[in-house]
């Protein structure tokens, strides 16, 4: 075991029975070889003390420096302290304090150390390296750093030879050139490609997005992003929300897409409006913003809410355009037409105006009637809002309306108002329209309630759409053929089983007597 020393000699009372080796000092042992300047021997134990300059070799592939090396060659434990300093072909170690078990080829710190391959550098409280695979489980305040990357974690494994990084707790990387970030709490992450996937509370923050779901697959240098389940984009330019359940970002192309529930929410004065559709599609940086929803749309605010089959968002006009079959109910007014604009201020992002071309028709449903309605329809329509609230509207080219007229005090219907002109003008307060103004020289006549012929009664083109309006925007996502559909036979035979079931639970709460439960006194069978 002991190759070489110059001096060697025994101190058995003043060195607890050791040969102390001096100069040039070379042992060897079941593989490895250690060299120092000064060594105790502990024949007894098989363990040695290595002072000054100790150098331990494994093979052809690890070398480990240190000042002091305890030894235990029954065990295969080597205790190192002194600018320790430890090469395999991947990487490069320096602590104060390094722990070699060579039974399971473990090296183990607890007091900081700093590990370098070429590409990263690791640094952590504690660690344990595995020779064999080449792999770094590293807890407490751990860092992995390259130029381009600063990655801060609680928990990891770190792969040398390939640079996969496994996260196990709360950990975050920072792009240094664009401050992008990435938070999670589980997931893996390649140092070498810059691919990440992470699962568990997953949070990317880009220089105008901030993108979280419950995955999230990143690849930095292709600038692409796709999200799993509870998605939330961010705008943090924009006062913009959209959400779904997945979703794909081009970093470079500024443009995304969620689908599966997706949903646009524009926040402005703590009130929320909710777009939704099949897909969801923004384009464009954030002064030349494009949101285009498709499919199915529905959208809910407070006091305004809408359908059509597609909606066209340009966010610096402030121009919102939907198409087919488009719909709009503001307050207790029903409003539609073959295209519907929505014109918001671009500075206070408010509804500052509306325009209904071609077909345009209002309707509001009489306060005390199931049955009647005030319309108003012409070729195109005009608006204006107040406070977010439509208040003025221009119908202009072939307009007709009918009105009911009721008691202010009484509020008994005494007379119903047919008329025409090319263009009618009106203010709504509260949702009710307050006064009308026919602009050029119109044609009317005025009904009692019980002449009022039937052709009268309804315009044409009417048509009522109340049970397709969205009155939350848990709505917003229930399709209209799915609103108060009778129950299938698979519904009733489930209601039936429930019942089943909760007969059978109730049936052994009694005894085979038929007592009640536990408790309960049984009533008498006996004859007095």
């Amino acid at each position: 075991m002991i190759e070489n020393a110059e001096i060697q000699y025994a101190e058995e009372d003043k060195y607890d029975g050791a040969t102390v080796l001096l100069g040039d000092v070379r042992i060897s042992h079941d593989g490895i070889k250690l060299t120092c300047q000064k060594a105790f021997y502990f024949k007894d134990k098989n363990f040695f003390k290595a002072i000054g300059k100790v150098l331990i070799k494994q093979g052809d592939s690890i070398t480990q420096n240190s000042d002091y090396t305890d030894y235990d060659a029954n065990s295969k434990q080597a205790l190192s302290w002194g600018n320790v300093v430890l090469k395999d072909p991947t990487m490069t170690l320096t602590s104060d304090t390094l722990h070699f078990d060579r039974l399971n080829q473990k090296l183990y710190y607890r007091s900081f150390a700093t590990i370098k391959d070429q590409t990263n550098t690791l640094k952590s409280k504690n660690g344990n390296y595995y020779l064999e695979n080449k792999k770094f489980t590293a807890t407490t305040r751990v860092t992995v750093v390259n130029p381009e990357h600063n990655l801060e974690s609680n928990h990891l494994d770190y792969y040398t030879n390939s640079g996969l990084t496994y996260l196990y707790g709360p950990s975050t990387i920072t792009n240094t050139k664009n401050k992008n970030r990435i938070y999670c709490e589980r997931g893996f992450y390649n140092t070498k490609t810059d691919i990440s996937h992470f699962v568990k509370n997953a949070k990317l923050y880009l220089k105008e997005r901030t993108i979280e779901g419950d995955s999230l697959y990143y690849d930095k240098n292709k600038g692409f992003a796709s999200a799993t389940n509870n998605i939330k984009v961010i705008d943090t330019v924009k006062n913009f929300v959209t959400k779904g359940n997945y979703a794909e970002i081009f970093e470079l192309k500024d443009s995304l897409f969620i689908i599966k529930r997706a949903v646009a929410i524009s926040i402005v004065d703590k009130d929320s409006t909710f777009i939704h559709g099949d897909t969801l599609l923004v384009t464009g940086k954030p002064d030349k913003r494009i949101v285009r929803t498709y499919h199915n749309v529905k959208i809910f605010k407070s006091d305004l809410q809408g359908k059509c089959d597609s909606i066209h968002t340009d966010q610096s006009t402030g121009l919102t355009r939907m198409f087919r079959k488009p719909v709009l109910w503001s307050d207790k007014n029903q409003i539609t037409g073959d295209t519907i604009h929505l014109i918001s201020n671009v500075q206070t992002e408010k509804l500052d105006s509306l325009k209904v071309l071609n077909n345009s028709f209002i309707v509001s449903k009489d306060s005390l009637s199931e049955n009647d309605f005030n319309q108003i329809k012409g070729r195109n329509m005009f608006g204006k809002f107040k406070e977010n609230k439509l208040h003025l509207l221009l119908v202009k080219g072939n307009a007709e309306s009918v009105y009911y007229n009721r008691n202010e005090e009484t509020n008994i219907l005494e007379t119903i108002t047919k008329e025409v002109s090319s263009n009618i003008e009106f203010t709504l307060e509260k949702g009710q329209i307050e006064t009308i103004k026919y602009l050029k020289k119109s044609e009317g006549v005025t009904y009692p309630p019980s002449k009022l012929p039937d052709d009268v009664r309804k315009l044409k083109g009417f048509i009522w759409r109340e049970n397709e309006q969205p009155k939350s925007k848990e709505d917003i996502f229930i399709k209209d053929d799915q609103k108060d559909e009778p129950p299938t036979r698979q519904d009733t035979l489930k209601k039936d089983a429930a019942v089943l079931e909760k007969k059978s639970k109730s049936k052994k709460n009694f005894d085979k007597k038929g007592s009640k439960r536990k408790g309960i006194p049984e009533l008498s069978t006996k004859k007095e």
